[in-house]
């Protein structure tokens, strides 16, 4: 299921849920959700919210940081000849990688950065940094992709949202939005591994992403979520 398919549902559903239980919608709380209906796509460098998160004008300008790294590193000759020049070529070869494998560079070095320079905000920084360094060393649709995942991105919301007013929201909105992405993947073709290295595979074939078949179905979903939307912000008040 694409990006904007795995947001519009994912937050739809979520908030009217809340709302119809009787949870209070915050900014917060909708915030939390947008992104969690989002996460477990972060080991996916094209996926909608790491694009978002890392666009091409960054991507370009990293290249060109590279290339005038490279060019620094040859002229200011801080190795010796030639190995000035295999430095300057290794920084600069870096420049030519594809944008899949340039964000998974930006996401480590935002990681490091993290661990280095972000001690005030421990232990979320390096947290944060983990998450980063797993979604680049795992595959697509591997461990943020199972019920681990879900279990420890809800305990992060429960634990950061303690003692915050209408905090019992934050982790209801991220565990329920988390949850309704895998849910969605678990239609798919390829499907999910909920509980690895059990190989139970949640796979139900509806739609195939990319596919006519899948984006049809993948639209009657989306246009659900909506009217739910719909039902429960507007139709509901007005009865009310």
């Amino acid at each position: 299921m694409m990006g904007k398919s795995h947001l519009i549902i994912g937050t739809g559903v979520t908030l009217s849920a809340m709302s119809l239980l009787g949870y209070p919608i915050t900014i917060p709380a909708a915030a939390v959700a947008a992104l969690s209906s989002l996460l477990p796509d972060i080991d996916e460098p094209n996926s909608l919210l790491v694009r978002k998160a890392l666009p091409e004008p960054l991507l370009r300008l990293l290249q060109v940081a590279l290339i005038a790294g490279a060019i620094y590193l040859y002229l200011a000759q801080i190795a010796a000849p030639p190995w000035n020049l295999v430095l300057a070529l290794l920084v600069g070869s870096v420049s030519f990688l594809p944008g899949r494998k340039l964000r998974h560079l930006v996401m480590v070095l935002i990681a490091v950065g993290l661990f280095a320079f972000a001690q005030v905000y421990d232990p979320w920084n390096a947290i944060a940094a983990c998450i980063l360094i797993i979604a680049v060393v795992v595959p697509h649709r591997g461990l943020t992709h199972t019920l681990y995942a879900l279990g420890g991105w809800t305990a992060l919301l429960y634990f950061a949202a303690e003692g915050m007013k209408n905090g019992g929201s934050l982790w209801i909105a991220g565990g329920m939005a988390y949850a309704l992405h895998l849910a969605a993947d678990a239609l798919t073709r390829r499907g999910i591994t909920p509980l690895p290295p059990l190989p139970l595979k949640l796979r139900l074939k509806l739609m195939s992403t990319g596919t006519k078949h899948g984006d049809k179905v993948e639209r009657v979903f989306v246009v659900l979520a909506l009217a739910l939307v719909v039902y429960t912000f507007v139709l509901v008040p007005f009865q009310g």
